[in-house]
């Protein structure tokens, strides 16, 4: 992860599309993108996708459908 301030939108840009193209071909699966927030920490917790394993999404996400379904 690479931060940038918000004056540096355009070379966050220019960055984001030189990495994609790079990994054309290379990786399967890898997503670049730019993702803005108030902090890291708000970021983490707004898109968990991005940090977190899919074992640790997916038992987050059974324990947060079993909450829904009691009474």
């Amino acid at each position: 992860m690479k931060e940038f301030e918000d004056s540096q939108r355009r070379i966050a840009e220019d960055a984001r599309l030189a990495l994609e193209l790079e990994l054309i071909g290379k990786k399967d699966g890898d997503e670049v993108c730019l993702l803005e927030a108030r902090s890291q920490e708000a970021l983490r917790l707004t898109h968990r996708r991005y940090f977190e394993s899919l074992r640790t999404l997916t038992a987050s996400g059974s324990s947060t459908v079993a909450s829904l379904d009691k009474p």
